[in-house]
């Protein structure tokens, strides 16, 4: 395994101000810590024929802005980060392509709009699933895969290389502390309190509710993530679990936010 050509890659990574990054082996596709697991299609490997490894970034979402969701402030935030992971996996390929191993990027979500999923609720590739192989987290209830810094307000995004690199250890502590804050809140009730993948997420309910918010210009929805107490960008912000609905001054800056920029 190419321990020096990891360490480029993770030099490039702080360079560019990445603050998470995780590696995996492709054969963790073929070993998977749980069942129901994804078809063989779905693998790495599968999109990629000759990969080796699969390198995870994670870019976070702040949360005082994620408190006013549903809202056009959360939601340029969602596209900000969305463009910057495409960029940063880009240029990550790009340099191990230039270090002769074959890498693509993949896009951050891989479906052309709200409306696609409603048809087909499912992308070619899971940046979640590959960032729990590359040991980032672990899934919690809400179908989203909870991060010690920052819980489940993280974006993530893969690049597929056929360099072979160390991987990183799976996270062993299950990070979920079935609260079932993040099921109580679910505003369409898309949510089920049996532990992932067992209680898999109505993507039925959650897509139609998507749609709704992307015809009034404030989606995503964001509430799963924003009512999630696992993460210590709770602590950087002094923020409890519900501080925007318990403190005034949050509540107002909310209820501001939400007036403006949406249908």
């Amino acid at each position: 395994m190419n321990s020096d050509l990891k360490a480029a890659v993770l030099e490039r990574c702080r360079k560019m101000e990445i603050p998470l990054v995780g590696i995996a082996g492709t054969d963790r596709w073929e070993n998977p810590p749980f069942r129901p697991w994804m078809p063989e299609e779905f693998y790495p490997q599968s999109i990629f024929p000759g990969a080796r490894s699969v390198i995870v970034i994670g870019l976070p979402i702040h949360l005082p802005v994620l408190e006013t969701s549903p809202s056009i402030y959360y939601h340029e935030l969602y596209k900000t980060v969305n463009t910057l992971l495409d960029q940063y996996t880009y240029r990550l390929a790009s340099f191990l392509n230039d270090c002769g191993y074959p890498s693509v990027f993949v896009p951050r979500d891989g479906y052309g709009s709200i409306e696609v999923l409603r048809k087909n609720p499912v992308a070619f590739f899971s940046h979640r699933h590959a960032a729990l192989l590359a040991g980032l987290g672990t899934f919690g209830v809400n179908n989203t895969l909870l991060t010690p810094e920052y819980g489940p307000r993280v974006r993530f995004g893969s690049v597929i290389t056929a360099a072979d690199l160390p991987p990183d250890p799976l996270l062993a502590e299950n990070l979920c502390t079935r609260c079932m804050l993040c099921v109580e809140a679910c505003p369409v009730g898309a949510l089920d309190e049996r532990d992932y993948p067992e209680g898999l997420t109505d993507k039925a309910a959650c897509a139609e509710n998507s749609a709704e918010l992307a015809r009034r210009h404030i989606s995503p929805c964001g509430i799963c993530i924003k009512v999630c107490p696992v993460g210590e960008d709770r602590r950087h912000y002094g923020r409890s679990t519900l501080a925007a609905d318990g403190d005034p001054r949050h509540r107002r800056a909310r209820e501001h936010v939400q007036k403006y920029g949406g249908l």
